[in-house]
């Protein structure tokens, strides 16, 4: 029985001027889950440090990865921060990210932005790919990482994508930090119309893999919307990831 392997695409940017972030703990802690998963011979995880939007570019077209994961800074309308060939900040809009993944709709099947105020992007991701996950609003480094490793766990135990970021949100709040509500979950409304992440790779066989992300059926059924769950129509999902926020004079303004 051959079984094919998804791949996780880890991203992350802190540029020089900007507030210094725990994001090698961050990967660190992720592969850590991944290793000691059940499922762990299903999933490779591909990392680019210091990304600027054409390190961005190439790695989604070079490695082809099923879920795209950002960590880094967000600054709500301004954008997210990539970084530029002298290592200062570089913002990326909206537009800029959900044109890119557009492009990608058929390949990437969830993005995460762990990054502050990256919700603006989310939305605009979300026209085309089925998850994404945003920040409603600034997130701390541990709550951040929180989120991500058990994320990740839930999502190599053979979790669908829903189940996985209910799961990470659980995890701030065991930890007793109140930012449980921050991560938002953005999916298409027709979900349930469709197969959920048809590319996803999973087992040649003629049982349903539910280790296969998005496949289990819990994902192709309606669901409620919470406080902080979206809609949007006609959306896909990437996943980047980030926390803190940048070293501005004036704080970003909350989407």
């Amino acid at each position: 029985m051959d079984i094919q392997v998804n791949k996780i695409l880890f991203l992350a940017a802190n540029p020089k001027d900007t507030v210094r972030l725990r994001l090698d703990e961050e990967l660190r802690e992720i592969d850590t889950g991944l290793q000691l998963a059940r499922n762990r011979d299903r999933f490779v995880l591909e990392q680019k440090w210091a990304v600027r939007p054409r390190d961005v570019r190439r790695a989604i077209l070079n490695f082809e990865p099923q879920i795209v994961h950002f960590s880094g800074h967000g600054a709500g309308n301004e954008g997210l921060v990539f970084e530029d060939d002298a290592g200062r900040e570089k913002f990326v809009n909206a537009e800029g990210l959900a044109g890119l993944f557009e492009l990608f709709a058929n390949q990437v099947e969830c993005v995460i932005l762990n990054a502050c105020y990256s919700q603006v992007q989310a939305e605009a991701i979300a026209q085309h790919i089925n998850y994404v996950i945003g920040m409603s609003r600034e997130i701390g480094d541990k709550a951040a990482i929180e989120f991500a490793v058990a994320f990740y766990d839930a999502i190599a135990a053979g979790k669908p994508v829903e189940f996985a970021y209910k799961y990470g949100c659980n995890a701030i709040q065991m930890t007793g930090i109140p930012e449980q509500l921050t991560p938002i979950l953005i999916k298409k409304p027709n979900l349930s119309e469709i197969v959920a992440q048809p590319h996803l790779a999973k087992e040649h066989s003629s049982a349903v893999n539910e280790s296969t992300l998005g496949t289990n059926s819990a994902a192709t059924q309606p669901v409620q919307t919470t406080s902080n769950e979206f809609h949007i129509t006609n959306s896909s999902i990437t996943y980047l990831t980030g926390s803190g926020q940048i070293n501005y004079n004036e704080a970003p303004k909350q989407k």
